[in-house]
This record gives structure tokens, C-alpha cells and sequence, in this order.
């Protein structure tokens, strides 16, 4: 039977004296062509594009999101020979869509737009989306796990004794708003807390900053946030930071976006003191993707 967007061309076009194969060679060949790449606004403000296809459907997604620097690598408080992070990029192709070069389209779409010398991307391994970022020249250079916790699954009282603990020495100190492009820990908590998309929760002594986790959640529709860290500095280790300003940061987030429910998390998979953590705190499994790199001319 045909499609909507087949049925869509055929009436435009006579193609009523043709054989079905041709038919179908000639609608894919002119669906192909009447695909316009769309530019659209982001509720967030990053970049995003829509394949459109006669009579205005959206066949494929292309966005970015900058990468928060202190996610990926796991770096200490920015330094000058700290660059910020390459967007992250997301691509999808309906499932009847794929093999037409509409991927390749909206990749090109998005290498033309950008001044970054490279884009990174997470897909599973095995997938589609594995298959296209070898076959345009992207470089595998990390396996990560990925981590789920529900805030059903949260004992409040057992995560309120955990965030009271004291730590001799140490306080705990929180800031919320959106982020910037090159965020840096020590920056935000110097900076005053406004709404926005972004909790941070750190530990710090004497006011240098030992520990910190920061949670970015998306639009009220959108009950996952997505966490990055924790990350106890290197002098500061051994102490539990970690896990104090990881419960903090649920504890938190919970209390500033109180339509999460989810919280999603990533580790590279040979860190097994972060995974630790993570379980002590009721995250489990959710799978495992490839990191890939596409450098850019």
C-alpha cells in the first residue's frame, strides 16, 4: 500500500501508467529530492534540524548540545590549557527513511554551521547509528555504561542521613541556573542562583573547592534529567566526597524540578569507584553505548 507521502507525489505527478518497481524508484528518487533541511528553535537554545518531506512531514533530526566539560573527561576546575567541550551530536532517520542520504544531509547541514574542530556522538554498539559513524569517518574512543535512577526506588530518609553526614572540614554548597557554554564549578558557586535548567552541588574547605556533581534537566514534558560527575579532586580523595555531593544533588534536584523522576547518568567503564558509588546509591544498568569522534577540516 502506498504512503501518505507516496500518494502525496502520485496525485502531483502522473505516474498512474508506470509498473509498480518503477514507481517506487521514481517516488524515492523524487521524495529524496523534495527533502528540504530545515533550521528550527531549541526551547534550550542549542542547534537543531528537521528533514522535511513532502507534504511536510519530519523524516529526520539532526541537534547539538555542548558537552559539559566536567562530564566527559572528568576535569578538575577549568585551567587556561582547559578547552571547553566539542558538541555532542544527535542524529535520527525514520526507520522506512534510512538509506537515501537524508543522515548524510543533515550531517552535512550541521559540519557546515559549526566553527568547532570536532563533533563526538553516542550510539550502542551494533546499531544504525555505529554503522553511519564508520561509514562517514568518525573514530571509536570510549565505551561508556549507562546508569538509571528512579526516584521510586530512593529510600528519602536513608538519602536525607546520607546528605547530613558531616564531613570535618568540608560544607556543602549549591547553585542552580543555566549553564554557560564553558562551565567551570568554581565559577558558577562565585556566581548568584537564578532559575534555570542546571543544579550543581559541591563540597569545598576553607572555600576551595574539593567535590561536585551537576544534574541538566529538559523541558517539564522531559521527567529525565541527566547527571555528570561526581568529581572529588585529586587531594580531597578517600573522604567520601563523592558520594556525599552525588545524594546531594538528588536530594536537590528533586526539591528544584519537582517533575524528575529519573536521573541519568554515564561511566566509563573502567571506573569502577564512580560505578560503585552509583549502585551504593540505587542506580542500575541501563546499557552501554560507544563514544565516537569526528574530527573536522
Amino acid at each position: 500500500m502506498a504512503s501518505n507521502d507516496n500518494r502525496w507525489l502520485m496525485r502531483r505527478f502522473d505516474l498512474s501508467r508506470c509498473s509498480a518497481p518503477l514507481v517506487g524508484a521514481i517516488v524515492g528518487s523524487m521524495s529524496e529530492a523534495l527533502i528540504d533541511i530545515v533550521a528550527v528553535s531549541d526551547y534550550s537554545g542549542f542547534s537543531r534540524w528537521q528533514a522535511v518531506a513532502p507534504p511536510g512531514r519530519v523524516v529526520g533530526v539532526a541537534s547539538l548540545r555542548p558537552i559539559i566539560p566536567f562530564g566527559h573527561d572528568v576535569l578538575p576546575p577549568p585551567t587556561p590549557a582547559v578547552n571547553p567541550g566539542a558538541p555532542e551530536l544527535s542524529l535520527y532517520v525514520e526507520p522506512q527513511w534510512r538509506r537515501r542520504g537524508i543522515g548524510s544531509r543533515l550531517l552535512t547541514t550541521v559540519r557546515e554551521q559549526i566553527a568547532e574542530p570536532r563533533l563526538v556522538t553516542d550510539v550502542a554498539a551494533g546499531s544504525p547509528g555505529e554503522a553511519f559513524c564508520l561509514r562517514h569517518g568518525f573514530q571509536h574512543t570510549r565505551s561508556r555504561r549507562h546508569d538509571l535512577l528512579t526516584y521510586c526506588d530512593v529510600h528519602q530518609a536513608w538519602l536525607g542521613e546520607l546528605v547530613d553526614a558531616e564531613r570535618p572540614g568540608y560544607r556543602l554548597t549549591h547553585w542552580t541556573g543555566s549553564l554557560p557554554d564553558t562551565p567551570g564549578a568554581e565559577e558558577l558557586l562565585r556566581s548568584p542562583s537564578r532559575p534555570g535548567n542546571a543544579v550543581l552541588t559541591a563540597a569545598d574547605t576553607d572555600g576551595d573547592l574539593a567535590a561536585y556533581a551537576v544534574a541538566i534537566v529538559g523541558a517539564v514534558s522531559q521527567p529525565r534529567a541527566r547527571q555528570y560527575g561526581s568529581v572529588v579532586l585529586p587531594h580531597h580523595r578517600g573522604r567520601r566526597l563523592g558520594l556525599w555531593v552525588n545524594a546531594a544533588l538528588i536530594q536537590r534536584m528533586r526539591e528544584f524540578h519537582p517533575h524528575i523522576n529519573e536521573i541519568e547518568t554515564f561511566t566509563a567503564e573502567d571506573d569502577l569507584h564512580l560505578s560503585a558509588t552509583r549502585k551504593h546509591l540505587g542506580f542500575h544498568p541501563l546499557g552501554r553505548t560507544h563514544l565516537y569522534e569526528l574530527a573536522l577540516p
